[in-house]
This record gives C-alpha cells, structure tokens and sequence, in this order.
C-alpha cells in the first residue's frame, strides 16, 4: 500500500521579502490578516492525506517555531501524526554533504524510519489552497519516479517560476525553462518516491552537489521517470516584497477570498483567542480585512489590519498592511505601506510608497 509523508524544504528560501524578513524567515511572515505563509503549504499537505510532515530550518526560526507549536494547530499532533521541526545538525565529521544536501544527509533517518513510499515536497512561496490526492493517485498510477505540480496558465506573470517542457509523445517531462510558450507553470511542490529520493542524495553527496532539487532532479531529466499533474487553483507565488504586497491587496477581492479561504478543506492556522475588534462612532472601514482585537477610530480603505491594531482619531490608512499590534496615532496618513509587528508611527506623520514599491517599516520600529 502506497502512502506519503510531507517535507517542506526552507533552506534555500532565504531573506526575500527584505524588510519583513529582518527577524524571520520567508515561510513565518503574515499573510491575509491571520495567517502565515507557511500555513499554506503545511494544510495542502494535511489536507492531502499527509500525516507525518517535517520543516528542513536554517536560520531565523524562532517565530516559526511559536507559530507551530506542537502541531495541534494543523491536525498534527495526535498519535497517528507527528510535525518534525529539523533545524541544522552539522555535527558529522563524516559528512562532505554542502547545500541542502546538509539537510538531507543529516536527516537520513527521518525517511528511513518511516514507512510511507512517496515524499511531498514544497517549499512555503506557492500560495494557494489545493489537494494533491489526485495528483498522488496520478503518480502511483503512472509509476513515475518524480511527479512535479504544474498550472496551465495562458500567460506569465512577474511572480511565476519555471515553466515545464514536455514531450507530448511520452509525456514526460524534458526540460525546465522560462519560455513564454509553456503553459505549464512549475509551483515548485513535487512527489517523489522515497527509495529514489534517497538514490538521488547520495548521488548529489557522491558527485559534490549543492542543490537536491536543481542538481539531483532538473539536470537529470533524461535519466528519470519525471511527469507532471496539473491542478486548477487560485494562486499567487510570493517571491519578492512586490508579490507579497500585490497577493494581500489581491486578497481583498471577495471572490478571491472566498476561493483561497471558504473551500471544503480550509487553511489551517494557530489560532489566538482576542476579543471582537472595536469600531468607534467616527471610524470609516471600506473594503478591508480586520482581525479580531483591533480599535478603530480613523478611516480605513482598501487595506488588511492583523490582531490588535489600533487606528487613532483623524488617521487615514489606504491600500496598506498593517500588522499585529501596530499602533497608528492621531491625522497619520499611510498609503501603500506595509507595517510590520509593534510598530508606532507617531502622530502627524505621513507615509507613502508606491503599488510597485511599498513603504516598509520593520518590526518594533517607531516613526
């Protein structure tokens, strides 16, 4: 009986959301007024079947590890299911192993030991809410060694990846590239059998690779059984501070909302008991998000609030994100700014960016 179990590989998702990611990593940063990056990828996978999930960490994890806890929050956390945090374990005198090989070779033991056939992979940029059980059954069916998840998407978009390239005889895939031509967008998760999984670490270890992925799979295409399974989605792949301000704003579409959160499997989150939000006589609110435990005496436009904002008298917020217990004062005007956790912006102060390049103030900082 085939099974999966999940991994989801942070080592090369370094500090690409600048500002934002000052403190933390990529995968623990918020998204859409509650939830993390991370909670995407983690409740595809649970959502999928998967019952035994583990993070390859490397740095800035702390916030990470506060958010997942024991796993209780995603269904994790039960006798039949386990969420493994693997942060780096350099310790090998052994080992040659360089990249994200590090991780793998260091964490043999996590795959051996379990007994599912196939491994999901994926890191936390593909933003979207999907079941893979299709796509599972696809791979076992075909008996691929590699299953990539694709989009067919009519035209590129700034935020998107690699494109696949497919041989329409075989079906196999052959190549990855950018070529406007291919539809076959690339979401960057993959299914892999576990027994060639662990052929392609020690062939990476062996030769002196750096990367699993790119040197273990994409160079090696014409040596491995690689297909692909489309899904149909709403997506957003969050690779830069722009594709992040432009998913949230996108976010604030109802219909778009509605097809990322009120689905039949829902995204799991860790939940955080606060009291309703407080809006006073005078506030205006219009086309936003607010999450519980905000006080709200100014206007509000076009904009996502996260817990425990707190918008005084005269202050004026448009297209903005505003996160976790930031503090706006008196006549502040903010406008395409992106404000991180305990940040105060004094009164009086006016701020602005641009839809391509957002005012970003980092956490706890005071303006």
């Amino acid at each position: 009986m085939r099974s999966l179990m999940g991994l989801i590989n942070l080592e090369n998702e370094h500090d690409f959301l600048e500002e934002l990611t000052y403190f933390r990593n990529g995968a623990s940063v918020p998204f859409a007024g509650r939830y993390r990056l991370i909670d995407f990828s983690i409740s595809n996978m649970v959502n999928s079947g998967v019952d035994e999930l583990a993070l390859f960490v490397n740095q800035k994890y702390r916030s990470l590890l506060d958010h997942l806890e024991n796993g209780e929050h995603f269904g994790l956390n039960d006798k039949h299911s386990r969420l493994f945090v693997l942060p780096p374990d350099w310790h090998d005198p052994t080992d040659i192993s360089r990249g994200d090989l590090r991780h793998f070779h260091n964490n043999h033991d996590f795959f051996s030991r379990s007994k599912a056939t196939d491994v999901i992979i994926s890191g936390s940029q593909f933003i979207a809410n999907v079941n893979y059980k299709d796509a599972y059954k696809y791979h076992v069916e075909s008996d691929a060694d590699i299953t990539l998840i694709a989009e067919n998407k009519d035209q590129l978009q700034e935020m998107h990846g690699p494109v696949l390239r497919i041989n329409e005889e075989s079906g196999k895939v052959t190549f990855l590239n950018h070529e406007q031509s291919n539809q076959h967008l690339f979401t960057g998760v993959y299914i892999i059998k576990k027994e060639k999984l662990m052929d392609i670490i020690s062939f990476c270890i062996d030769n002196y690779k750096d990367t699993f992925f790119l040197h273990g799979i994409q160079e090696r295409l014409d040596e491995l059984n690689v297909r692909f399974y489309d899904v149909s989605t709403r997506s957003f792949y969050i690779n830069s501070l722009k594709t992040f301000y432009h998913s949230n704003m996108a976010v604030l579409d109802p219909e778009i909302y509605k097809e990322l959160f009120m689905q039949e499997c829902r995204v799991r989150t860790k939940t955080s008991n606060q009291p309703p939000t407080k809006y006073l006589d005078d506030c205006v609110v219009k086309n936003a998000i607010v999450a519980n435990g905000c006080v709200i005496d100014g206007c509000v436009e076009n904009s996502i609030l996260y817990r425990g904002a707190q918008v005084a008298k005269g202050a004026v917020i448009k297209n903005s994100i505003i996160m976790t217990n930031s503090r706006i004062g008196e006549n502040v005007v903010l406008e395409n700014v992106i404000l991180d956790k305990d940040v105060t912006i004094n009164d009086g102060q006016h701020l602005r960016g641009s839809g391509d390049k957002p005012f970003v103030v980092a956490k706890r900082q005071t303006i």
